[in-house]
């Protein structure tokens, strides 16, 4: 790791308007440590090299004229389902082989809009399926962390888990991510990163690649909650082209950062203690707690009954929802084509060979969910059980102003630990799915370590659209439990 890149965003951005160094000298030093890390990390998937220097050069002509702008010059990594006019997006399928969008996804133009540099696209499971990235078409990313005495190679979660990876190890100052379950809250809690996902109408969805059209919502991976409250600040807003995007203000969330916990009621959900939870969880969980209370925050027990039907309930939504949004890929107007005898059999070919195992299961189960006679005994039931999952948290809200939650019910996982078992693979998703069905936002940060040595993450569960008091009670967390070290360098 070089002086430039072990800087957090917020460093490098005073650094650079001080002229310490410039936006091209920052941007390099991340190209050479992805020249010298991505061939074990397999975090990104494209590098964006010489589009990376021109937008730097831009930046540096900009600071010197006194133009700056928040993220000005900062290097990100891009989660390859956002699509990047002219630049590699293919949700890491290989049904979306050669697709070069023409146009750009409002996040990442309102990052550009904001400074921010394109180091490249990062890697991830295959349309966002998955709880370890190994599901992408171009091989799974590899967790910068291992256990203490071993050589084991290490998932960094998923979705997002070549943006987390990158952020852990310094391949990028922050990254774009989604979040349909999980998908920014596991991968950073296993990588000792801070994750958010923000409130579903926050950020635009619109150039995204979808999943789960009700679920799905954008947010960043970083390193501290400062930078990942500046690079929210920069990634929200309406958006006119996605009928989703919620026209409210977007507060300054880095400002919020610092203001007193005293007096703020934080709910302990009883239901979250699940039968089966890892002492070391519970032990992280209690600690959290105290740590809030100790910054003069006030505990309220609090009860979510209808959390125990929430996983199977997402397991239903969210793979119905991808089997009609998947259907557009069938090889007719961009990506793979696999001929056959007629239009019908070229269908069925291009499918079979484009969609990778996990994609064809989640489109089986809800195209099955979806038909006659089994919508309303499966999809209808899950959309109900939804509404009572929003009622509880609407409950729950009226006594207290955030939740504490674990993130994880562990620590990073080996390569291929769970890949022959799907349901042990959903379990992970088990303390975050909620969140997502009930619109919410969330957020993971580093609270520990287990006794290997991993990472470990606690969940922030806010009102809607209250990311600002989320993000000060991240801060109160990140104080106490004290700043995570990098991953030590094996690569």
């Amino acid at each position: 790791m070089s002086e430039l890149t072990g800087l957090t965003i917020a460093a490098a951005r005073a650094a650079l308007e001080k002229k310490e160094f410039s936006a091209l000298e920052l941007t390099e030093a991340y190209l050479g440590e992805i020249e010298g890390a991505n061939g074990a990390l397999n975090a990104y998937v494209a590098v964006t090299r010489d589009k990376a220097r021109d937008m730097a050069r831009a930046c540096d002509e900009r600071l010197a004229r006194g133009e700056g702008r928040p993220l000005e010059g900062i290097p990100l990594g891009i989660k390859d389902l956002y699509c990047t006019q002219g630049v590699h997006a293919q949700a890491c399928s290989h049904v979306l082989d050669g697709f070069l969008p023409r146009y750009e996804s409002t996040v990442t133009a309102n990052l550009w809009s904001a400074g921010a540099v394109m180091l490249g696209k990062l890697n991830m499971d295959e349309f966002a399926m998955g709880s370890s990235n190994e599901t992408s078409y171009y091989g799974p990313a590899i967790n910068p962390w291992r256990a203490s005495g071993s050589e084991e190679k290490l998932v960094p979660g998923g979705s997002s888990g070549g943006s987390a990876a990158a952020v852990a190890a310094r391949l990028c100052a922050g990254a774009t991510a989604t979040d349909t379950g999980g998908s920014i809250r596991q991968p950073a809690a296993l990588t000792g990163t801070v994750g958010i996902k923000p409130t579903y109408g926050r950020c635009s969805r619109w150039g995204i690649v979808a999943f789960a059209s009700s679920l799905d919502q954008a947010g960043p991976i970083a390193r501290t909650v400062r930078d990942a409250a500046m690079m929210l600040g920069a990634m929200a807003g309406h958006d006119a082209k996605d009928t989703t995007s919620v026209d409210t203000p977007v507060p300054d969330y880095a400002a919020a950062l610092g203001g007193s916990v005293k007096g703020m009621r934080i709910g302990i959900p009883r239901e979250y203690r699940i039968d089966g939870m890892s002492a070391e969880i519970g032990a992280l969980w209690d600690k959290g707690i105290d740590w809030l209370k100790a910054s003069g925050a006030e505990i309220v027990e609090v009860s979510l009954p209808h959390t125990k039907y929430a996983l199977p309930a997402y397991y239903i939504v969210a793979p119905a929802e991808a089997s009609s949004n998947l259907a557009r890929y069938d090889g007719v107007r961009y990506g793979l084509r696999v001929a056959g005898d007629d239009i019908i059999a070229m269908y069925e070919n291009s499918r079979a060979a484009g969609f990778g195992a996990e994609v064809k299961r989640r489109i089986m189960v809800g195209t099955y969910v979806l038909s006659a006679g089994y919508y309303d005994a499966y999809y209808l039931k899950a959309q109900q059980v939804r509404t009572l999952i929003k009622r509880d948290f609407d409950s729950a809200f009226e006594k207290v102003d955030a939740l504490l939650t674990p993130a994880t019910p562990n620590s990073a996982f080996a390569l291929g630990a769970m890949t022959d078992d799907p349901i042990a693979m959903y379990l992970n998703d088990v303390f975050t799915v909620t969140v997502n069905m009930a619109g919410l936002p969330g957020i993971s940060v580093p609270a520990g370590f287990d006794a290997r040595g991993l990472p470990l993450g606690l969940q922030l569960i806010g009102k809607p659209f209250d990311e600002a008091n989320l993000f000060r009670l991240a801060q109160a967390l990140e104080d106490a439990a004290g700043e995570t070290p990098p991953a030590q360098r094996w690569w």
